[in-house]
């Protein structure tokens, strides 16, 4: 995708795991790219090679007015990533978590339509499905949405306010990605592919439960280019909402530790029972498929040999260290 140099791009969390990528993409294609991160995971050297690649970084919260009046001013396009992600961070502190992803967001959004900036992208979650009556029939952007988790619970209610505050000045947008995984400059390893793949790899003993349960899997840099085909076809785009992935990645956790088992017999896995984590569906991508001509480039099997090799290769200084999760 190219862009015109005075096309701007409001990138809240930009440092982080799908940001980073993402900003490099949209340099790297001729977009100006302003990026507002708090460097809440210590993203220092994230932050210096997006600045290395032309990114205008504003390092500061996105609840702050200033900050967020800063980011904004000039923009054609506000792609919102800025959050608590995950439930486990978002249930240690709830009032914080509903502060950053729900109050700090809609104060974005009010933000962007004030200063007239046009096209707002949201990135939301497939987690917005929770637990479905048969989650062997996929499910679309048509389909109930029942969170079973706090994270998931505040997406839906921004989703909400969104869409149903859409004015002819500002067109929102809301993606709900898959599960995330693949190798990028914010490393994350406590995410379930990445995760499974680290511990094998060491050598440790790999405790799965519902093993049976179904999720869609997107590769990190294919979620960024969901958000390019987003930004690329406004006129598709405007107030509506799109999974962002491909069919043929919904896997079983019992898929992901064969999928592994390919590519190494290191450690021991260990299926156990447990009940707090009762997300279980199937997700279709066909609408972002058809409307917007979206496919992913690279499948779950690609990831775990690509997180695998970086391994392999010492990419990491310590891949179990907190620097690498979302909570300490």
């Amino acid at each position: 995708m190219t862009g015109a140099g005075d096309h701007l791009i409001a990138v809240t969390g930009g440092a982080g795991y799908i940001g980073a990528p993402l900003c490099l993409r949209l340099a790297a294609s001729g977009w100006e790219v302003r990026a507002l991160d708090v460097l809440l995971h210590d993203q220092r050297r994230v932050a210096d090679a997006l600045e290395r690649a032309g990114v205008e970084l504003i390092r500061a919260d996105v609840r702050d007015a200033a900050a967020r009046e800063r980011a904004l001013d000039g923009a054609s396009a506000v792609v919102h990533l800025a959050a608590i992600v995950g439930d486990p961070a978002c249930a240690r502190d709830p009032p914080l978590s509903r502060a950053v992803n729900v109050d700090g967001s809609l104060a974005l959004a009010a933000d962007a339509e004030r200063l007239g900036v046009p096209r707002f992208i949201m990135a939301s979650t497939c987690s917005n499905y929770g637990r479905m009556e048969d989650p062997d029939v996929p499910i679309d952007e048509q389909g109930t949405l029942a969170p079973v988790s706090l994270y998931a619970e505040q997406k839906v209610a921004v989703e909400h306010a969104l869409l149903e505050s859409s004015s002819a000045s500002m067109a929102p947008t809301c993606l709900r990605f898959a599960t995330v995984y693949g190798v990028a400059p914010r490393m994350r390893f406590d995410l379930t592919v990445n995760e499974f793949t680290r511990d094998l790899w060491a050598g440790r003993r790999l405790e799965v439960f519902g093993e049976q349960f179904w999720r869609p899997y997107v590769h990190v840099v294919d979620a960024g280019r969901g958000i390019e085909a987003a930004l690329a076809a406004p006129d598709r785009t405007a107030g509506e909402v799109f999974n962002v992935g491909r069919s043929g990645e919904n896997y079983r956790k019992l898929d992901l530790v064969e999928e592994i088992r390919r590519v190494t017999d290191r450690g021991d896995v260990r299926f156990v029972h447990r009940d707090e984590d009762p997300r279980d569906y199937k997700v279709s991508f066909d609408k972002i498929r058809n409307v917007l001509g979206f496919e992913t480039e690279r499948t779950v099997p690609d990831g775990i040999a690509e997180v695998f090799g970086a391994l392999e290769d010492h990419q990491f200084d310590d891949p179990f260290d907190v620097h690498y999760r979302n909570i300490p």
